[in-house]
């Protein structure tokens, strides 16, 4: 894979050396994140479960990179990658996970609805494919009120089997509105191979309402982002919607709860992955490789990284609950 990253890059590497050590900060956060939310789970200091990002953190770290701050995202149940990558912050996100009033969601939102408006993420969802009305009225709204916004729209290859989906990018199509259709296939939808239960290529699904199509190598964070900086800058000139399938991989199992997975995945595949496929490992030798960064440098940066998360979930810990007056705030019925 590092060789791979390597052969696609020309001699402006060095110049884009910032850019890259935040792509590889911006993953290394993520996974640190995942790392302590599990251990959070293990332990049972966080209530209720919570599903793993881990061994997927080029993906959202590539599209995210190419956006601005005043960009949308929607996300899925698996959707700490996607908050870390558009910005969030270590402490804020922990409070919610242990459902503390700090929190994005001042705790009532937890792991599957965590969200951060004040970044452009209009949130997580546990709905699969839930979000993609949220991402397609965002566009909307952009193009109607000609703020030059984009909107990422991101879903498991789950969320394929979701007539929501389709309903959307139907409108996106006829509206061109500027979205751009994320897939995260990382082979599996809870328990079943993609295959068992997407008929056909799932880009044909897209081209079907004539959207644009690309397909990438999730765990190439420089591929991602190479494509993602390219749709992102033809969807604020009007030429959207594009969907994009982004092949990659969970390194756990579908939740926290998931450990004895053997019966539907072997643990050589996930070895494999692990070994051969991990994004951050690779990118890391790719860097080192280009002289932007040492070895040792890039190990300060994944040790500062883990004081900075182990400190927020101390803060988390011992941050206050909401108090009781709250139970109504934030909650909406219809007359």
């Amino acid at each position: 894979m590092a060789d791979t990253i390597a052969s696609t890059v020309d001699g402006a590497a060095r110049e884009n050396a910032e850019a890259y050590l935040r792509m590889f900060r911006q993953m290394v956060k993520i996974r640190t994140f995942e790392d302590n939310a599990n251990e959070l789970y293990l332990t049972a200091k966080m209530p209720g479960l919570t599903h793993m990002y881990s061994g997927q953190e080029a993906v959202a770290v590539g599209i995210c990179e190419a956006l601005e701050r005043t960009d949308k995202i929607t996300s899925t149940h698996r959707g700490h990658g996607h908050c870390v990558a558009k910005g969030a912050e270590f402490k804020a996100m922990f409070c919610e996970l242990l459902g503390k009033a700090e929190g994005y969601c001042r705790g009532k939102g937890g792991s599957m609805h965590i969200a951060d408006q004040d970044n452009g993420n209009l949130g997580a969802n546990a709905i699969v494919g839930g979000s993609a009305g949220i991402a397609t009225g965002a566009a909307l709204a952009a193009k109607r009120l000609k703020t030059g916004a984009v909107s990422v729209c991101f879903f498991g290859d789950g969320a394929l089997g979701q007539g929501l989906l389709y309903e959307c990018m139907n409108m996106a199509a006829l509206w061109s509105l500027p979205v751009i259709y994320a897939c995260e296939n990382n082979l599996y939808g809870e328990y079943t191979k993609v295959e068992e239960m997407a008929a056909g290529a799932l880009t044909a699904r897209a081209k079907a309402f004539g959207i644009e199509t690309h397909e990438v190598d999730g765990q190439d964070v420089l591929a991602v982002n190479r494509l993602a900086a390219s749709l992102v800058g033809r969807a604020r000139q009007g030429e959207g919607p594009f969907f994009v399938v982004l092949n990659t991989y969970r390194y756990h199992g579908h939740h926290v709860g998931d450990i004895n997975r053997d019966y539907y995945r072997s643990k050589a595949e996930e070895a494999e992955w692990r070994r051969d496929r991990d994004p951050i490992t690779n990118f890391g030798k790719w860097l080192t490789a280009q002289g932007i960064a040492s070895a040792d440098e890039l190990d300060t940066i994944t040790r500062t990284i883990g004081e900075e998360a182990k400190a927020a979930v101390d803060y988390a810990l011992a941050a206050p609950y909401p108090g009781a007056e709250e139970v109504t705030m934030h909650v909406y019925v219809a007359a």
